[in-house]
């Protein structure tokens, strides 16, 4: 399959629609790799959804998402927490036809991610579920390592969320 035609750009309000449909696939296709169920997603109200797509033009976060002429295909955030620890990466998400080295997409997103935690620090975190060799992975493709801090999974079936950083500078 050829690369995709992408546009990767930040979310806006507007976008409210896409953003619950490429999230209902993200939770449908990994459960365990978001901090919320199927369910739950499914019940929340358009206000929500527009707040979350709003990310994108919100300081101190961002919500990037990478469209292949008008199928939304892929997505990664970004946020600070607090000044001292700095910018973690969260939702990220590659829709299955789109994985792999070949086609770009998750690069992209990266590289759009990368560049605005640069603003917030000199590195940028993420947390992964253990069970979720995959993932870890492709962080560790891209330049990330496994810290030794950990946290517990809030959801079924519970586990552990292994802390990784990748220095930007």
């Amino acid at each position: 399959m050829p690369r995709p035609e992408l546009t990767v750009r930040t979310t806006r309000e507007e976008d409210w629609q896409q953003v619950r449909d490429l999230r209902l696939e993200m939770l449908q296709d990994t459960p365990i790799a978001f901090g919320e169920t199927y369910e739950h997603a499914l019940g929340v109200g358009e206000a929500v959804w527009r707040m979350r797509a709003a990310r994108g033009t919100t300081p101190g976060q961002t919500s990037i998402v990478a469209i292949d002429r008008d199928r939304w295909v892929g997505h990664m955030g970004g946020w600070v927490p607090d000044a001292a620890s700095g910018p973690l990466l969260v939702g990220v998400y590659v829709s299955p036809a789109y994985r792999g080295d070949g086609r770009g997409v998750s690069r992209r997103l990266l590289e759009a991610v990368e560049e605005w935690a640069l603003a917030h620090g000199d590195a940028l975190r993420l947390e992964v579920h253990e069970q979720n060799p995959r993932a870890i992975a492709f962080y560790e493709k891209l330049g990330f390592t496994l810290t030794g801090h950990s946290r517990a999974y809030e959801l079924a079936p519970g586990g552990l969320e292994l802390e990784m950083i990748k220095r930007l500078r």
